[in-house]
């Protein structure tokens, strides 16, 4: 073996390290997003993107599909519970969340003579499992637009959910929170398989 394919073989070793610390990370601060562990895991992923980027090596086949099953799940699960320490942080925990995985808001409706709580958003853990998952697979499979169609359906299914400021701003700032999570872990693998 060449001594290139030596360096290559040992960077992608480290770096599918690196995504495994991440993924356990972020499935230990599944049960409870605490800031530690969540900035430890955004700060891992940062590091290999950031290490991928300036060395920029090819990862050898079977490393390469290795360290894009690695990326993809620490995607998809990772977002979790740092969408929901982001989300914490943006209104201090502030707004309640709902039974059904939405938040709760105060709505007025016509026949009431006072608002009543109302949970809206619903399903909204899944749907960013769901929407992270997308974006991960599209960036490791090279293909980046696909996010944009993510986000426009996401945002067609929720436009009727969006009319008080709490539940716009939790949109808002959830799924950026969310593809921002996506697209750095993925990144990495992106970026090394291609």
């Amino acid at each position: 073996m060449r001594a290139d394919a030596w360096v290559d073989t040992i960077f992608s070793i480290v770096l599918a390290a690196v995504l495994v610390s991440v993924l356990v990370l972020a499935l230990i601060a599944t049960r409870r997003p605490t800031g530690p562990l969540v900035v430890t895991a955004g700060a891992l992923a940062v590091a290999g993107l950031v290490a991928v980027a300036v060395l920029r090596w090819g990862a050898p086949a079977p490393l390469a599909a290795l360290i894009a099953l690695l990326a993809v799940a620490a995607a998809t699960v990772g977002g979790d519970p740092f969408v929901r320490w982001v989300l914490d942080i943006a209104d201090g925990g502030r707004t309640p969340e709902g039974s059904r995985g939405g938040i709760l808001v105060e709505l007025m409706h016509e026949r009431a003579a006072a608002p009543r709580q109302e949970e809206i958003l619903r399903g909204g853990t899944t749907i960013g499992y769901l929407e992270r998952l997308a974006a991960a697979l599209s960036l490791v499979v090279g293909f980046p637009a696909a996010i944009a169609v993510i986000v426009a359906l996401k945002g067609v299914g929720r436009f009727s959910e969006l009319a008080t400021p709490a539940a716009r701003e939790r949109f808002i700032v959830g799924t950026l929170a969310s593809l921002l999570w996506a697209c750095t872990v993925s990144g990495v693998a992106a970026l090394a398989v291609h």
